[in-house]
């Protein structure tokens, strides 16, 4: 691509290829993870067109771990000024950039399964808006479901850049897209009306991503806030906390209960089963998510191997509850 270059020093223990590759979101549009040349790849949705870049750390051809070597950044076009602010502070968040080595320290030191690998960062969306409408296509539905609406999403209703890829949607563009547009060509299914009054609510500013991310606001006062949301229930509400940086809840779901019977050997109606999660978990505090999530993430790439490796095609066919039965 020829256009603007740009470097992100990121925190000394940052790893792409490890930090990417963390949550499942990256396997879904407008994100392109390229295992062989460990190189990411998505359209960036900026105020003044979309602009899709290539992000590597170090010498991309190196196999060895290159934590905190710079992040280079290759887009295919010219941005200006305020558009290289912007893309570096969209990437930041994605990437949780913000997320100190000192943090992880801290995760770590609650629990220490973690530390060699430096597991702590899950990948997520540029935009708080991005996160919550791609956990709405995962609720209720298979994984390769969920890929094939966030394909749809970006192909119908996102912005094309010079690349020829397409941006995920803004809040403004799906507060203006027709239900049965959604519903016919993405293939949300009852998702339509909802993906619609949430983008409408981000537009009117009636989501306040300051006070949600506002540390002095009580995690406890941040879940309520997110379950009076259309379609956001309880788990979609745990999981919208994490993407916010809070891991004081879990996400359970179908998944959760797989794994506590398959991984934690747990037995019992799901009333039962969440009980014993909970009780489970209880001793990470306010990191239960981060502990839950890579014991998941473990068992995943038990089966499917060093995600950094998965390719989207791939892993959207394997990672079905069939694939995970013992």
């Amino acid at each position: 691509m020829a256009g603007t270059r740009l470097t992100i020093t990121p925190p000394k223990d940052f790893d792409l290829a490890r930090d990417v590759c963390s949550y499942g979101y990256f396997v879904l549009a407008p994100n392109h993870w390229d295992p062989a040349s460990r190189t990411f790849m998505r359209v960036l949705e900026l105020a003044a067109g979309p602009a899709t870049v290539r992000i590597t750390q170090g010498d991309a051809s190196s196999r060895r771990r290159q934590r905190g070597a710079p992040l280079k950044l290759a887009f295919d076009r010219t941005l200006d000024r305020p558009e290289q602010a912007e893309a570096k502070r969209l990437l930041a968040r994605m990437l949780r950039l913000d997320e100190t080595d000192a943090d992880l320290r801290a995760f770590h030191a609650i629990d220490p399964r973690w530390k060699k690998s430096g597991r702590g960062r899950l990948f997520r969306s540029p935009t708080l808006f991005e996160d919550v409408i791609k956990t709405v296509t995962s609720c209720n539905v298979a994984w390769p479901s969920t890929v094939k609406m966030n394909e749809r999403l970006c192909a119908v209703c996102g912005r094309k850049a010079e690349s020829g890829l397409y941006a995920f949607p803004s809040a403004k563009k799906l507060s203006r897209t027709r239900a049965g547009t959604l519903r016919g060509r993405c293939s949300v299914g009852y998702r339509d009306q909802r993906m619609i009054d949430l983008a409408r609510m981000f537009v009117r500013g009636d989501i306040d991503e300051a006070w949600l991310t506002d540390a002095k606001t009580p995690d406890d006062e941040v879940f309520e806030f997110l379950k009076t949301l259309p379609g956001i229930g309880p788990y979609a509400a745990g999981n919208i906390m994490q993407l916010l940086g809070r891991y004081s809840r879990l996400a359970i779901d179908t998944e959760t209960f797989r794994h506590a019977k398959t991984v934690l050997g747990y037995a019992g109606t799901d009333a039962q089963l969440t009980k014993k999660i909970k009780a489970h978990y209880e001793p990470f505090g306010d990191q239960v998510f981060r502990s839950y999530w890579f014991e998941l993430w473990d068992f995943y790439e038990s089966k499917q191997g060093p995600s950094h490796t998965w390719e989207r095609e791939r892993t959207a066919k394997a990672f079905t509850a069939a694939q995970f039965k013992d």
